[in-house]
Parts: structure tokens; C-alpha cells; sequence
């Protein structure tokens, strides 16, 4: 049994009279031990299927369609306290700007205590402090961080930090959003380096949401493209990255360094998303894509497979190199 099933997901935000459909037709089985990366520009969805996954969406603004099933556990239609023996224990997140999610006025143990007695409420100051310094062990943080305030550590301790929390209940699956997106270039990768050993010695699947290749090669087995709500692109992560088979995922590597060439001009994507409370009968890229046809703006690809374990939305995929 997958640690993860998403099928058919689809979310709309429902503000100002406006329908915006957010995912469409999302599918997505995440196994034991796998690690993906979700990709693509600001607006394509990626936050919004994290927040799905994890019961965080606004239920008075977000209507959510389709199945996420979690150890064969359906979650779509499930109220806080129904999932509260899943979230955080079973299913924990590290969410952007960690610099800004701990209490200024706080100590780290402080903050740790709190946590860790919502789920725990009976253990005690030394069982809190034994666990804390375990979990700090593990993301190479030292046990006297436990007695200092947030503004007396580093970005990249915050961030260990961060993680330290995720980690309280030894979850199944962790999804990082942006988890490295605010670090210099030197600490974005000790962290990815951790998120690597720890995935490995804790048997636990992870799901990274990133707009940066770099970190998805770092850290990744497989990548999932996401534009304008819909996966566009769905395989290993070496092969996706230099060899790439959607025009979008092409472009999307042109704009990054190339991981094969020591120099070479850089080109964004001309153009921007769609407008995702307008319907979009055909493919959601095709006004942007130097190859399309008349087909592609009147019907929309399906996700198919190419070759297995690689699944394409696109009629007229090429071997994009890169």
C-alpha cells in the first residue's frame, strides 16, 4: 500500500465572486521511502496540494473534490480533530520562512514543550528535553540551542530547528515546502544534505515543493512538473532533468545553469500563467509554447506514459536535452 494516494484532486478557491480552480486533476501515489519534488513557477498549485494533503485549507474559501488517501485512510472531507491522530504524527510539514514560525518571545524549549505535550500532554520537562536533544543530534544542531531564543540563532539553525519539530513523531511522510528557499547557497545545501540522512536512517517519504532544479536533484527520486494547477510532467528525476519531454519542463530547465555545460545563455519563458478562474478546454501551456498546434488549444493532453515510470501531458513530446 502506497503512503500516499492523490487521485482526481481538484481545488477551487471561492473568493469575490471568482472560481479559481487551484489543482485540476491531480494524481500522485508516493510509496515508502520515495522522495519527490514538485516544480514549477509561483501560482502553479504546488502550496495548495500541500495544504490539501495536509488539511489546511480554509474550508470557507476552498472546496476540495477527489480522493487523498493516506495508509489507505481517506482525508478529503475529514474535520481537524478527525485527523489530528494522522497530522503532525503521522504526517508532518517544514513551511516556508522558518525564521518567522517560532515565537520571538520564547525559548526554543519553551516552544518544543508546547508542541510536543499537544499530542503528549502527560510527559514531563525531562522526557521533552531527552527527545529534543535527540532530534537535535539528527539535524546537527547542539543540545544548548534548546535553552536560547530564535533571534540567537542563524537562519540555517532555524531552520534545523524547523525540521527538529517535523521529526517529534518519527512521521511516515514529510513534506518540505520552500524548506531551503531563504538560506545562503552554503547552508541550502547542508540542509539538503540533512534532509537526505535523515530520510534514509528515519524510512520515511518526503515531498519537497521547490521552484529551484538545484534542490530537486539534490534531494529527489522523482520530480512532478506542476503548471496552472495541472501535472504537465511525472518522472526520475535524472532522467526529467536532462531529458526533459514537455516544452514547459524545457523551459523551465533553460532558465536554470546547466548541470552539463560550464556556460551558456540563460532564457525565461515568455509569457505568464493563464487565467485560472476562466475554463481552459485545452493544454494550459499552449499559449506559451513555440510548438503548439491548433489541436493543443482545443483539447487537452492526458497524462501518459512515454515509457514506464515516466508520464508525459503533452501530443507531441520530444527529447528535450538540455
Amino acid at each position: 500500500m502506497p503512503v500516499l494516494e492523490v487521485e482526481h484532486l481538484n481545488v477551487r478557491y471561492e473568493t469575490n465572486g471568482r472560481s479559481v480552480l487551484a489543482c485540476d486533476d491531480v494524481c500522485l501515489a508516493i510509496e515508502e521511502r520515495d522522495s519527490v519534488g514538485i516544480v514549477g513557477e509561483s501560482g502553479s498549485g504546488k502550496t495548495t496540494l500541500a495544504m490539501s494533503i495536509l488539511g489546511l485549507l480554509p474550508a470557507k474559501v476552498a472546496r476540495v473534490e477527489g480522493t487523498i488517501r493516506f495508509l489507505g485512510r481517506e482525508l478529503v472531507g475529514r474535520t481537524s480533530q478527525e485527523l489530528s491522530d494522522i497530522r503532525w504524527e503521522k504526517m508532518a510539514a517544514v513551511f516556508q520562512k522558518s525564521m518567522s514560525a517560532l515565537s520571538p518571545v520564547h525559548k526554543i524549549g519553551y516552544q518544543f514543550q508546547n508542541a510536543y505535550r499537544v499530542h503528549r500532554p502527560k510527559a514531563t520537562r525531562t522526557a521533552c528535553r531527552a527527545l529534543a536533544d535527540t532530534l537535535f543530534a539528527k539535524v546537527n544542531l547542539p543540545s544548548r540551542v534548546y535553552d536560547l531564543y530564535p533571534h540567537q540563532l542563524s537562519g540555517g539553525m532555524l531552520q534545523r530547528v524547523s525540521i527538529a519539530l517535523s521529526l517529534m513523531f518519527s512521521p511516515m511522510l514529510v513534506i518540505l515546502d520552500e524548506a531551503a528557499t531563504a538560506l545562503d547557497v552554503v547552508t541550502e545545501g547542508q540542509i539538503l544534505r540533512e534532509i537526505v540522512r535523515l530520510q534514509e536512517a528515519e524510512r520515511m517519504a518526503q515531498v519537497t515543493i521547490t521552484h529551484n532544479m538545484a534542490v530537486v536533484s539534490s534531494c529527489c527520486q522523482r520530480v512532478l512538473v506542476m503548471y496552472a494547477g495541472r501535472i504537465l510532467e511525472f518522472g526520475r528525476t535524472v532522467e526529467i532533468l536532462l531529458r526533459p519531454r514537455h516544452p514547459y519542463t524545457m523551459g523551465l530547465m533553460r532558465s536554470f545553469p546547466s548541470f552539463t555545460k560550464t556556460k551558456g545563455n540563460l532564457r525565461g519563458i515568455p509569457g505568464s500563467l493563464p487565467d485560472l478562474s476562466a475554463p481552459i478546454s485545452g493544454c494550459v501551456f499552449a499559449d506559451r509554447c513555440g510548438r503548439s498546434q491548433e489541436r493543443c488549444k482545443m483539447e487537452r493532453p492526458p497524462l501518459r506514459q512515454i515509457q514506464p515510470g515516466w508520464d508525459v501531458a503533452c501530443f507531441y513530446p520530444e527529447d528535450g536535452i538540455v
